[in-house]
């Protein structure tokens, strides 16, 4: 059958990501923060968010390749 694990994986990178960005955004307080370029986190959000979109797109196609040979078989 299908492997899921790759794409899979890419959702758990992307998750974890999404939640280091989070979590160095939250902690800044002020502009004036720690050394956190807030512009440079935003788009590293948006290539975890665009990785993230990727994944489940292969694991939707995966999907629908699975049920269709599923269909041709039965």
């Amino acid at each position: 059958m299908i492997d899921f694990s790759i794409p899979l994986s890419g959702l758990n990178q992307a998750e974890s990501s999404v939640n280091q960005i989070a979590s160095k955004v939250a902690t800044v307080g002020f502009p004036q923060g720690d050394g956190v370029d807030l512009s440079s986190e935003a788009v590293s959000l948006i290539q975890a968010k665009n990785n993230f979109a990727a994944n489940t797109k292969v694991i939707q196609t995966e999907d629908e390749m699975t049920k269709n040979l599923l269909n041709i078989l039965a």
